[in-house]
């Protein structure tokens, strides 16, 4: 996979709800491309080479954006960028196998061949000049940072239509973004039970409203004129958000500067293409470089970011086929016991160090981090070990370089047993649902609510299935250790005894 260049939470300032979103570890990844792109109607994208399933869901109260891709509108946003200073492409917009539209060879390819080479003028950013320049001062004067500014920005541009020069390219991004903002909160309930991702979906919905409230609030009240309540609402945000979670990249070259780059958001995901973009101060564009060669009619692929697939599905709204991501990773949540007579102590030195109960920890087909080990010693430590509270809390934060050689060798069964026994939890959340799932009423006389219903359902089927490998996979692992801890201590038993009885 592609380095992902991951966001840091230094773009907004306290005041904003996005503060909280941006620190959450749901991390907008970077090098990624949009994975639904292709000019207006963007139903794309998705997973190189592989079967994926995207979401279809229902458009907002939207007036701009499409619905449906078409040749003809493929054409009308090619021929736009290329008027707007795109030069010759050895790419097109076409129909392809995975994702619906996306960017194919039109002649042969070769690896390590730079491509793309959008100018910064079709580059989207914080510094974008607005077309109502009154409304850009306004925002500017607040000091509003990047994120709630270009969601701001999108929208004012959009509800300008043809007055806007990015008319055409707003035109072809999605009426409606394929990412979990815009499941409701009962398809959350119903169709995420058992994943972690519903929970961050959820916060990332809430930080979202709460950024439009706090903007409201702070500046569309005091100017309505320049932001009307019927243009810069919380559905038209959503969209603007929505747009930002699945299209923008940071860009290293040009200062780490945050950016939507129109053409390059039409290429689709694949979980093994290992290429980025980024600018190139040599020919002055925005390129990425292939990885691999690619025949003419080849779809061209790049990555996203190494993003597990219930991240796919939180911003992009589509899961790749089970045991095709190599970045593919499971969160598992443990807590302290209620009923340790430690909790208070415990609970006091995990929020020393930003953690809580219950914390969740990546888990891997091929293990988990340290951290995970730390907590799992200070849950099942016991009261002559309260000294150690301090450095289990501070090993599971990440917050030492010490952690790798943490080892409390008398309660590692203990620990390893506490694990086994949260996974085995989890894995009985996951197996109810994907037994149910089989026999779930959707209750819907809409064939077109039937449709959605039904590809939200198996992109929720899909995610428990690779979520719940993983887990299979922990459970195997944490069995064994545990199966030779206790076979050792057998023997050792078995051992001291025979000696025993040789000297009596």
């Amino acid at each position: 996979m592609a380095k992902a260049c991951v966001l840091q939470s230094t773009l907004l300032p306290a005041y904003s709800p996005l503060h909280k979103l941006r620190n959450q570890n749901f991390t907008i990844s970077f090098p990624p491309l949009p994975v639904s792109r292709c000019r207006p109607g963007i139903h794309c994208s998705v997973s190189a080479g592989e079967t994926t399933t995207r979401s279809v869901e229902e458009a907002p109260e939207i007036s701009w954006g499409c619905e449906i891709d078409s040749l003809e509108n493929a054409t009308s946003l090619q021929n736009w960028l290329s008027d707007s200073g795109l030069p010759p492409q050895k790419m097109a917009i076409d129909r392809v196998d995975i994702g619906e539209r996306g960017l194919v060879a039109s002649q042969n390819l070769r690896k390590g061949e730079k491509l793309l080479f959008v100018p910064p003028s079709l580059v989207i950013s914080a510094d974008s000049e607005w077309t109502n320049p009154e409304a850009g001062e306004v925002m500017k004067r607040y000091d509003v940072p990047d994120w709630p500014l270009l969601a701001t920005y999108l929208i004012s541009e959009a509800s300008l239509q043809k007055s806007s020069r990015w008319f055409n390219y707003i035109s072809a991004l999605p009426r409606q973004p394929y990412s979990l903002l815009y499941w409701t909160r009962a398809e959350l309930d119903m169709y995420l039970e058992a994943s972690q991702i519903r929970e961050r979906a959820i916060e990332r919905i809430t930080n979202v409203v709460g950024t439009y409230e706090d903007l409201r609030s702070r500046i569309f009240s005091k100017h309505p004129h320049l932001f009307p309540k019927e243009v810069f609402n919380d559905e038209t945000f959503k969209w603007s958000f929505g747009i930002l979670f699945s299209r923008l990249v940071r860009l290293p070259s040009m200062d780490g500067r945050f950016a939507l780059v129109p053409w390059a958001d039409m290429l689709n995901h694949n979980c093994e293409v290992e290429t980025f973009l980024d600018y190139d101060k040599s020919s002055k564009g925005v390129v990425f470089t292939t990885d691999r060669p690619y025949q003419p009619g080849e779809q061209v692929f790049i990555s996203y970011g190494n993003k597990s697939n219930g991240e796919l599905l939180l911003s992009y709204g589509f899961v790749p086929r089970e045991g095709t991501n190599p970045s593919d990773s499971v969160e598992l949540a443990l807590s302290l016991r209620k009923n340790d007579k430690c909790y208070k102590e415990k609970l006091y030195a995990l929020k020393k160090h930003g953690l809580s109960t219950p914390q969740c920890f990546p888990v891997r087909i091929t293990g988990w981090p340290m951290e995970l080990m730390a907590y799992a010693y200070l849950v099942v430590s016991s009261p002559d070990m309260g000294n150690n509270f301090e450095e289990m809390a501070k090993a599971a934060s990440n917050k030492t370089s010490t952690k790798n050689d943490l080892k409390y060798p008398e309660i590692e069964e203990d620990a390893l047993q506490f694990i086994l026994d949260s996974c085995e939890t989890s894995i009985s959340k996951y197996s109810r649902f994907l037994k149910e799932s089989g026999s779930m009423d959707l209750d819907i006389t809409s064939p077109k609510q039937l449709n959605r219903k039904a590809f939200l359902k198996q992109l929720a089927v899909d995610l428990s299935t690779s979520e719940r490998r993983i887990l299979y996979r922990a459970q195997y692992i944490l069995r064994r250790r545990l199966r030779d801890i206790r076979s050792g201590e057998l023997k050792a038993l078995r051992l001291f005894s025979g000696l025993r009885n040789f000297f009596k």
